[in-house]
Order: structure tokens, then sequence, then C-alpha cells
């Protein structure tokens, strides 16, 4: 059998040379599952600020300043409510006993929101900086506080005056919201510019390691930057493939310690299945722990149901239960709630804008203001569409002499350069204002603020069977779609979203979509 030799340059997270490592490997073949690492050569060096350098992690560090904000911030919410009642003209003077009593409480109440915030673990490794978990433990925290002591008040009789709450409550969870995301937003700065971040290495068979190396490195947000990886196979020309040409292929899991040892990584991140299933990953474990690395696990089911996934740990059998997902009830007239409601609001704050941008449409170019057009709704029911006229008006039968131009790989049309384009229609579409007018459309019920993206009849027509999953609830004006990257989205990756969207949606989620989509029209990406 022939080996491979693969000379790869190992560099600190600077960029500085620390050693060649050279890999013997057999490529794959009928008989050999798991290439050879046996005779690589231990390099001489270490990765730099990572997990067992002597460094101290960047996580405590972070954790700390969020214990620093956080007091900051409910000391001065309880403040603020405790001069609110009393006036800033020493309030001790105007009634002692008083003034005491809601002292007293104040230190209550600062102390337990600070122990739950720490108890309910809103400052852990593993939900901050990514995801909705951070907030949803600091809402929970603060309304789990609050509750208790005005349980308590009533049990014991305790007077006081519901104005104070009214202040603190209110004041303490924005401001503790606000200080999060102001962090967030401080730490996802520092790891675009390689710091904060947790070197990991990835195991498995190259396909799904190629797919976690990938979601990876276009979320850099999630923290995590890839040292090396571990496969179960090679092949010969692998080396000079993307993204391999970049990526240190270390060894196998038999030699995981050295691996761990020479990265310096963290973190082990296990790509789908390996050889010797649950066994081994078990083992694995095991080793890792006794290496301080943190094992994860990159299932495929999770990209199906990751919220809907919970644990029951029986004696000697631990159970993963997947959630029905839910396509009606409660959560959905909930949702349907916050639609009318936002929808009318956006309406009338926006009518003056809807107005000079459809006086802008019609001296731009000849045609409508608005441009009407059939999508497919929930469960297949069409509806009519309202947008401002983006494009000419006779677009759509000019749309089969730009057919060699379409730059999809999928479904859809997209032309970065589309002639067809007005002037007024460019900066319209950048900045997602020609949507506005779908509002109306959530109003009277086709859409909702939040969901997958309304296809066309003759894109659902060509859906293959798991696609046709996007229609059980309504689209959305934005989404998960628009918020990473429109246009610039692969059709399966779009694909990919909307359906996890579909499965896996939250009344929390639609609130950090929402918000994330304002981000996305201020510093727009994949829109033309």
């Amino acid at each position: 059998m022939t080996q491979v030799r693969i000379n790869i340059p190992l560099r600190n997270r600077n960029g500085g040379h620390i050693a060649a490592f050279e890999v013997l490997a057999k490529p794959a073949g009928p008989k050999h599952s798991v290439w050879d690492a046996n005779s690589a050569a231990e390099p001489s060096g270490r990765r730099q600020g990572s997990a067992g350098s002597g460094t101290r992690p960047w996580w405590k560090t972070y954790r700390w300043g969020l214990r620093t904000t956080d007091l900051a911030v409910v000391l001065g919410a309880i403040s603020l409510a405790y001069f609110w009642r009393f006036g800033l003209d020493n309030p001790l003077e105007a009634n002692r006993e008083e003034s005491l009593s809601y002292f007293l409480l104040a230190v209550v109440i600062s102390v337990g929101w600070m122990a739950d915030l720490e108890f309910a673990k809103s400052r852990d490794r593993q939900v901050v900086g990514v995801g909705v978990a951070e907030y949803r433990r600091v809402l929970q925290s603060t309304l789990r506080v609050f509750g208790a002591t005005a349980i308590l008040m009533v049990i014991f009789k305790i007077d006081v005056l519901r104005g104070f709450f009214a202040v603190a409550l209110p004041l303490g969870l924005v401001a503790l919201l606000g200080s999060r995301w102001l962090w967030r937003r401080w730490l996802a700065r520092q790891r675009v510019g390689g710091q904060f971040l947790s070197d990991v290495v990835v195991m498995g068979n190259p396909m799904d390691v190629e797919y976690v190396v990938r979601q990876l490195r276009s979320h850099i947000n999630v923290g995590y930057r890839v040292a090396g990886v571990a496969l179960t196979t090679l092949e010969e020309d692998m080396a000079q493939r993307s993204p391999w040409r970049h990526i240190p292929v270390l060894s196998t899991m038999a030699d995981i310690s050295r691996v761990v040892r020479v990265t310096g990584a963290s973190v082990v991140v296990v790509a789908g299945q390996l050889p010797g299933g649950p066994e081994t990953i078990q083992k694995l474990g095991w080793r890792l722990e006794d290496m301080d690395t943190e094992l994860v696990l990159a299932s495929n089911l999770t990209n199906v149901a990751g919220p809907r996934v919970h644990f029951r740990p029986v004696e000697g059998l631990p159970l993963m239960h997947v959630e029905l997902p839910q396509y009606s009830g409660g959560r959905h007239v909930v949702k349907r709630a916050m639609d009318i409601v936002l929808s009318t609001f956006a309406l009338l704050v926006l009518f003056p804008l809807l107005i000079v941008l459809t006086v802008i449409v019609r001296l731009d170019s000849a045609g409508p203001a608005f441009f009407r057009q059939e999508r497919v709704g929930r469960n297949g029911e069409v509806f009519n569409m309202f947008k401002f006229r983006s494009m000419v008006q006779d677009a759509e039968d000019r749309l089969s002499e730009l057919e060699n131009s379409n730059e999809s790989d999928g479904l859809l049309f997209k032309m970065v350069h589309d002639p067809r384009v007005t002037r007024c229609g460019q900066w319209l579409r950048r900045f997602s204002l020609d949507e506005l007018p779908q509002f109306w459309n959530v109003l009277k019920g086709d859409m909702s603020l939040v969901g997958p993206r309304p296809p066309l009849r003759k894109e659902v027509d060509e859906y293959e069977k798991p696609t046709h999953r996007r229609l059980l609830i309504k689209p959305g004006i934005t989404g998960l779609w628009q918020v990473s990257g429109r246009s610039d989205l692969p059709w399966e990756e779009a694909v990919r979203l909307d359906l996890y969207y579909v499965e896996n949606w939250s009344l929390t989620g639609d609130f950090v979509i929402l918000w994330r989509t304002v981000k996305a029209v201020y510093e727009p990406s994949g829109a033309y």
C-alpha cells in the first residue's frame, strides 16, 4: 500500500511558525478505514495562549467582566427605585422606619438577584456570546427573583408600594439585557480579530468534518477556531483541496492525547459517527476528562431538532427525547397577536415614508409604484404579496432573456447586476425598503413578521419532498435566511435554515431575529 506524506506547517495564533508536522498516512481502502499516523514527528512547540499553556482562560476573564457589569446594573436599578420612592433629600429623615424597610428590601433583592444570575448559569461559557439561552436565563432569573419577593411580601404582610417594583423590575431587566448585548458585540469584534477563541480539534470522517469546519469558520462568533482535524479516512489528493490545505491533519483518535497537547486545544468536536460507535465516544470522553478538555458532539440530529432535544437520564440508559414540532396551538395564537400589533404599529409609523417612496418609484420609471406577485403561503395557499416595484415594468417578460446569466445554484434566479433593476430599485433593495408593503400582508394574515422566505409557485412545483416542509407555517418578511446573508446563501443552506426555523421556532427566537434584522438592514449583505 502506497503511503502519502503530507508536510504541514503548524503555526501559532499570531501566525508565527512552530514546526512542520509530517504525517505518514495510508490512503483509505477496503481494509484500512483508519489511517495511520503513529510515525508522525512530535512538534517542538505549543500554541500560545491555549488551554494548558499557563495563561488564564478567556472565559474566566469575560465572566468576571459580566459579574461586574451585572452588579453595577442591579445596584443602579434598585438605587433608582429607592430614590424614586423617597427622593434625593436625605430619605432617612422623611420616614426613618419606612425608609429602613425599603432599604432592607433593596439589599435582599440585590443579593438575591446576583445570586440567582449566578445559579441560573447565565454567565456559563456555553451560553455567552451566541444564541438566545443567555438572554432567556437573564429574563427567567429576574422574573424569578421579583416573583419570589412579591410572594414573600404577601405571606409576611409587608406593605411596599408597587411603584418600587414598577421601576426596579423593567429598568433592571432592560439594562441587564442591554449590557449583555453590548458585551456580546464587544466579544464578537474581538473574535473577528482572532482573540477570545477556543482552539478545537475536529474528529470524524472527511465529509462530516468538512461540514463542521466550514460552519465554524463562517460563524466565528461561536468562539471556536479549528486548530487541527483527525480524520478516519484519508485520500491522496485531499491535502490540495479546500479546506484541508489550510488545516493541519494531525492524527487519528488513537493518538488524540498528543493531538490535544500539540495544538493546545481545549475542545474536541466529534463530527458524526466514529468507528466503534458509542463505546468509542465514551472512552474518548474519559481520555479528554483526564486532560481537562471539553468534548462536543456535532450530531446531525441537532440540525433538525436542536431546541427540541431533551435528555432524560435513566440509570444505564440515557434517553434523548425529541419533541414533536408545533404547527398550531397557543404559541401560534400569541405569534399571530404579535404580528397584528407590530404590523399595525409599523404601518402607522411608516405611513409618511410609504407615501414618499410611492412618489419616488412613480417618478423614477414608468409603471405602478407597487409590484404584486403570487406567492405560496402556509399549506400551499396562494396569496398576492406586495412590494415596492424595484424593476422595470416588463421585468417578468425579460426574464427569459437572462436565463443564461443566472448566478443561482438552486431554483431561484439571482443576478448581482440585474439590468432590469431601476435606479431607485438599487437602494430600495439594498436597504430592504422594497419589502415595507409586506406589513400589509402580515396584517391580513397571509404572512408573518418572521418565517421562511415566501416562495414562487414555480419553485414549489420543483421542491423535493423535504423542502415542502417550509410550507407548514406562514412565510415571513424576515427570517434566518435574511439575517444570514440572503441572496449570498447557497440554495441548500437557505433551505436548511428555513427547515430549521419551521421545526424549532420560538417567540424568543423571533425577537432575536427581528433584532438581527435591524442590523442586516443597516449593514446589508447579499441584498441585490
